[in-house]
């Protein structure tokens, strides 16, 4: 079942991006019921010590027969001596906001500004990254 998004949100996302999203769900299958989907993206051999594409995490909510994005998440290993995986961006397109790991929730016009950043330099690379076949990708459905 090919999902039909609301493209009408906050921030502005490539097509690429909801067709891998669409790839994804239709290589699992969704029944009608469902209208939350989470998507995480991960390389398996990323770690603190050897790098590697940052994870990322991709919720979408039914509404109206559409589908919208509700937040994506770039998760990267951060701390040390014991580094956890923890969100370095957050995009939440619900609340219109953007969170950084070293400035927190910004305010709506430095949110803008670094999802315009976001959206134009991390997505893009996480497509062709994506396309390059680095992640394993896990699918929960509600």
């Amino acid at each position: 079942m090919k999902l039909l998004f609301n493209r009408d949100q906050c921030f502005a996302m490539p097509e690429a991006f909801f067709a891998l999203l669409n790839n994804e769900v239709i290589k699992n299958g969704v029944s009608p019921e469902v209208t939350t989907i989470i998507l995480n993206f991960n390389d398996p051999t990323y770690s603190a010590t050897n790098g590697g594409f940052h994870a990322v995490e991709v919720m979408i909510t039914k509404a109206n027969n559409l589908w919208e994005l509700a937040y994506v998440t770039d998760l990267a290993y951060h701390g040390a001596p014991y580094h956890e995986l923890v969100k370095e961006i957050d995009v939440c397109f619900t609340t219109k906001r953007v969170y950084h790991l070293y400035g927190g929730w910004l305010g709506d016009k430095e949110s803008a500004e670094l999802a315009t950043l976001f959206i134009d330099n991390f997505i893009d690379n996480f497509i062709e990254y994506y396309a390059m076949g680095v992640y394993t990708v896990e699918i929960k459905k509600n």
